[in-house]
């Protein structure tokens, strides 16, 4: 018994779940919007493939948070993630 639970430790994870990838991503493009006076938080991917962002700090009161969304998030994320269908803001 003992050799099938050192098995089992020896597993490799299996991949991400769509909302680690979705995380993963952001960790990367958090830096830009820092360095603004902004961040991201993630809420949630929806079981559509919707991820569910919250500006926050000067992001969530910018006048090209639009095209922050669409161009900086949305674009590379839907790319980067297989599955992945969208970002909105909330």
């Amino acid at each position: 018994m003992a050799s099938d639970r050192a098995s089992d430790e020896l597993e490799a994870p299996g991949p991400p779940s769509l909302q680690e990838a979705v995380e993963g991503i952001l960790d990367r493009l958090r830096p830009a919007l820092i360095a603004d006076g902004g961040n991201v938080e993630l809420l949630g991917v929806d079981s559509d493939g919707t991820a569910r962002v919250s500006f926050q700090g000067q992001c969530a009161t910018c006048p090209a948070q639009q095209a922050t969304l669409r161009i900086g998030l949305e674009e590379p994320l839907v790319a980067a993630i297989p599955g992945l269908t969208g970002v909105v803001a909330i």
